[in-house]
């Protein structure tokens, strides 16, 4: 006997719930160092995504505000999805979350790095559709590693839990962002 809630759904509202990558709108912009060379990439976001509540400063989005407000398919169901592109030598700097991060690479090889509990920097380089997953907390970032002359961006998926999540820059990113003079950015703190 079938217990678990159902429906029927019409197809004008199924469509609502269909993201073409060729018609995503990304985002170069919206997070504390979004600014920084080696940070330079495009934010895609695909399911969620909303801003949290009471953010600021080092605390955003995981998207950044800019691509949060971009969502293709805009549903708050307990997790959201996006994808990075990128050259290789660039991504995000050290940050955490208060939910899951998942990350599987579409195309080209990513770096993705954690603190350990002495502090120092571990990484593995995944290639496509490998996946790892960061638990709430952990201390991490992903680079773009391809290797080949080319410089061709790459593309990673990240799927991250909760319908609000929230990221947070390391204390020494947000130092290394203000040292560079990329943060804070005009008029804001």
């Amino acid at each position: 006997m079938e217990t678990l809630p159902k429906f029927g759904i019409s197809r004008a509202d199924m469509m609502k719930r269909v993201a073409r990558f060729g018609a995503l709108k990304g985002s170069d912009g919206g997070l504390p160092d979004s600014k920084a060379a080696q940070c330079e990439r495009t934010l895609y976001n695909v399911i969620g995504f909303q801003p949290p509540k009471d953010a600021g400063g080092a605390v955003t989005s995981p998207v950044g505000d800019d691509a949060s407000r971009l969502s293709a398919i805009p549903i708050s169901e307990g997790f959201n999805l996006g994808y990075c592109r990128a050259k290789p030598g660039k991504g995000p700097m050290m940050h955490n979350h208060d939910t899951n991060e998942t990350f599987i690479p579409m195309t080209g090889t990513w770096r993705c790095s954690w603190e350990n509990e002495k502090g120092e920097v571990e990484s593995v380089d995944l290639g496509p559709l490998d996946v790892i997953s960061f638990p709430p907390g952990a201390i991490r970032r992903f680079e773009n590693v391809s290797p080949g002359p080319s410089g061709e961006e790459a593309i990673l998926m990240f799927v991250i839990g909760g319908d609000g999540p929230k990221a947070e820059f390391t204390d020494a990113a947000m130092q290394e962002l203000a040292d560079a003079g990329v943060w804070p950015r005009q008029g804001k703190a």
